[in-house]
């Protein structure tokens, strides 16, 4: 069970090492783009390529998916970047439903762990798997791995790490399952506990008042999705690629300079945001010196 590209490696290598796949689900085909054409998901695509049977329940509490879902017969239930579980369903197959989160737990459950663990300064992360029960991320943990988080570190740059290293984690969770031999460790909730809750665009808007470094840390781990955003002159400015400088300076936060050629700082309580790629409100993302050549600032 999954949608986005972040589940296809996990499919993927689950099929080459001939694991029987006897069907995917994944979300509804949606209306994408300029022209609102039906778009697959990357998950479905994989699978049809695969000529593994596809599910796309608009509702998974309904009888008629229930039924169709019991026919597989499935005895474990892999799910990667998917949406919610009703019990009903998780609940379905002999061994049970496990599930891939990008975090190592019970740190950062919840929507968005990859991006959270970057805006709060984390320098290590990695993934996990654990068997589904009520309470969301809770269950029982299988096995870990870490991952480094570099200071250069993107959203984008970490989700694709995390991506591969999740599907090598998905087969030796599956191989161990199969060979009846895994460990069940409960989660240990003795520990303060850092959340990652949904990202809205509200949550994007940049606090040029915090630290260089928390701005820095703010704006890698919301590049290049959702994006980090402020205003300039009236107009949304969504900021992907910065560098920090931590220097004194006497201006407000929030405020602008630039020699109109070759950079954009902004400045924040203590130093700047040298600013490397962006995009403003109706134009393409670009680096700073065609976004100057084409803006007088």
């Amino acid at each position: 069970m999954g949608t986005p590209d972040f589940a296809v490696p996990s499919l993927e290598i689950l099929i080459e090492n001939n694991f029987n796949v006897v069907a995917v689900i994944t979300a509804p085909d949606r209306p994408k783009g300029r022209g609102q054409q039906l778009a697959t998901s990357p998950v479905k695509d994989c699978a049809v390529k695969h000529n593994i049977p596809v599910l796309q329940p608009t509702n998974l509490k309904s009888p008629e998916f229930i039924e169709e879902l019991k026919s597989y017969n499935a005895n474990l239930q892999i799910v990667v970047a998917f949406r919610m579980l009703p019990e009903v369903v998780w609940n379905m197959p002999e061994i049970g439903t496990f599930n891939l989160h990008a975090s190592l737990l019970p740190q950062y459950r919840g929507a968005a762990p990859i991006n959270w663990a970057i805006i709060n300064g984390e320098k290590e992360t990695g993934v996990t798997t654990f068997f589904l029960k009520h309470e969301i991320d809770t269950g029982k943990i299988i096995f870990q791995e870490k991952e480094t988080i570099r200071n250069e570190d993107t959203v984008g740059d970490l989700y694709a790490r995390l991506m591969e290293k999740g599907a090598g984690l998905v087969l030796k969770t599956t191989q161990a399952i199969a060979n009846e031999d895994y460990p069940q460790i409960a989660q240990n909730e003795d520990q303060e506990l850092k959340h990652a809750p949904k990202i809205f665009r509200e949550t994007c808007e940049i606090d040029w008042s915090q630290p260089t470094e928390k701005v820095y840390d703010f704006i890698r781990g919301l590049s290049p999705y959702p994006a980090a955003w402020t205003t300039l002159n009236g107009k949304n400015l969504k900021i992907y690629i910065t560098k920090p400088v931590v220097k004194p300076h006497s201006k407000n936060a929030g405020e602008y300079s630039t020699d109109g050629k070759s950079y954009l700082h902004f400045a924040t309580n203590n130093g700047f945001i040298d600013v490397k790629e962006l995009q403003l409100e109706g134009k393409k993302r670009m680096e700073i010196e065609e976004f100057l050549r084409g803006n007088k600032l």
